[in-house]
């Protein structure tokens, strides 16, 4: 299945990232709320991840999803006070989450170079399941 399109601006900036600037990469997608208990252990290994990659071969892009927020600062806030540097956008409410049919968060999606939807990992996912299928893939 092939990923859905989507253009967001950035969490901290209104610089735009559309699925199109990722053509040719496998890419790792991640949509994330910062009150959940599994979002947040799932944010500390994609940022360790992120920190120790090659981003040549794999790209990393968290969606914080707003419309699941309290606020819309809240993703922002927590992004900050982690010191995450992984690059993240902020859904449009829930417009993006809902378009890729997630039911919970974290839900991430394994994306290959063409943009086929090649593994879609839960809340219950474990970091290995997902280190797993990168390593297919790349």
């Amino acid at each position: 299945m092939k990923a859905p399109f989507f253009s967001l601006p950035g969490l901290l900036t209104d610089e735009k990232a559309s699925l199109h600037d990722f053509e040719g990469k496998v890419v790792l997608l991640t949509f994330w709320v910062s009150w959940c208990p599994d979002s947040q252990r799932d944010l500390e290994n994609k940022q360790q991840l992120f920190t120790a990659m090659d981003t040549e071969q794999l790209e990393m892009v968290m969606i914080n999803v707003t419309g699941r927020e309290s606020s819309s600062e809240k993703g922002i806030q927590y992004y900050q006070e982690k010191g995450y540097t992984f690059p993240c956008l902020k859904d449009k409410g829930t417009a993006t989450y809902d378009l890729y049919q997630c039911m919970s968060v974290p839900t991430t999606f394994l994306i290959n170079k063409d943009q086929d939807i090649v593994q879609r990992y839960n809340d219950k996912a474990t970091f290995q399941d997902i280190l797993k299928g990168i390593s297919t893939v790349i």
